[in-house]
């Protein structure tokens, strides 16, 4: 039997994600000889190839993908596993939302449970869609606030709270669209997918700019670099400041709610915050999700 201890498993994933032994090396605090060294035994002890040169750095194999999904949902539940016995009012509890979401969606009824339970060890984490899916899957996050998660990932949605996409514009710039610029989320967001899809549908090919994060592509719309498919939670206050206006696009406003999704093994301090963001008297009628599927225990 092959045996690769946790450790050797986590200088693989950090290799992996950092794409050179240096930068690993730089991370965990140690030798590079002793990353390489690291990277030598796992390989031999498997009997394939892992790794591959690429200019100055490494790349992962097709075995090499595999296995770093294998060590990185090893290592989640080992990581996991004593948050999973624990209280759920003295817990752990790591959130991982998307951008917009954190700032319009969730830090309400966020400010709330932190009230409501002092003790637990909160930690949010800010990234792209896909990214947030894949850290579930592989238990380095305990609950996700996005979009609908990929149909196959396993992963379950617990509430979901209802919101619309709509296409915004400084007001009075763009009385047509179709031949403005659409402004960009970066690679990896789901709104960004959604507005390529919409342009599509619509059958036009205007210019596009990218420009990352969501806060610069309001930003961005606001001094009127162009128009943006985005959620309407994100844009309530600038309409009201007479800052943006939502423009009339055929196939708009789409429907497109927040969920909460976990694994199917949410830990207790995770099932116990589905509870307090499906409660209407603890977080506000306005803040709620609705539950969907809600975790036993």
């Amino acid at each position: 039997m092959h045996k690769v201890s946790w450790t050797r498993m986590r200088t693989f994933v950090v290799v992996a994600d950092q794409g050179s032994v240096r930068g690993a090396a730089a991370q965990l605090h140690v030798s590079e000889p002793a990353v390489s060294a690291a990277m030598t035994h796992i390989q031999k002890q498997l009997g394939v190839s892992l790794l591959a040169k690429t200019g100055r750095g490494i790349r992962l194999t097709d075995a090499g993908q595999v296995y770093a999904g294998y060590c990185r949902t090893i290592l989640g539940l080992l990581d996991e596993a004593p948050a999973a016995v624990q209280k759920a009012e003295e817990g752990r509890l790591r959130i991982g939302a998307v951008a917009t979401a954190s700032e319009y969606v969730l830090l309400r009824p966020l400010a709330s449970f932190r009230r409501r339970y002092p003790d637990i060890d909160l930690t949010l984490s800010v990234l792209p869609r896909d990214e947030l899916f894949l850290e579930l899957q592989y238990h380095e996050t305990d609950l996700v606030i996005a979009g609908r998660p990929p149909r196959d990932s396993g992963l379950v949605i617990r509430a979901r709270r209802p919101s619309s996409l709509v296409v915004v514009g400084s007001p009075g710039r763009f009385p047509d669209p179709a031949v403005a610029t659409w402004l960009l989320r970066g690679h990896g967001s789901g709104t960004r997918d959604t507005t390529l899809s919409l342009l599509d549908q619509l059958q036009i090919s205007p210019p596009t700019l990218t420009l990352g994060t969501h806060g610069t592509v309001l930003a961005a719309a606001r001094e009127g670099l162009g128009v943006t498919l985005v959620h309407a939670d994100a844009i309530e206050r600038d309409r009201q400041k007479g800052l943006l206006e939502v423009l009339a696009v055929e196939g708009t406003p789409l429907d497109r709610p927040w969920h909460v999704i976990t694994t199917k093994t949410p830990t207790p301090t995770a099932r116990l915050f589905v509870r307090h963001i499906t409660d209407q008297e603890e977080v506000g009628a306005a803040a709620a999700f609705h539950p969907k599927n809600p975790p036993s225990g």
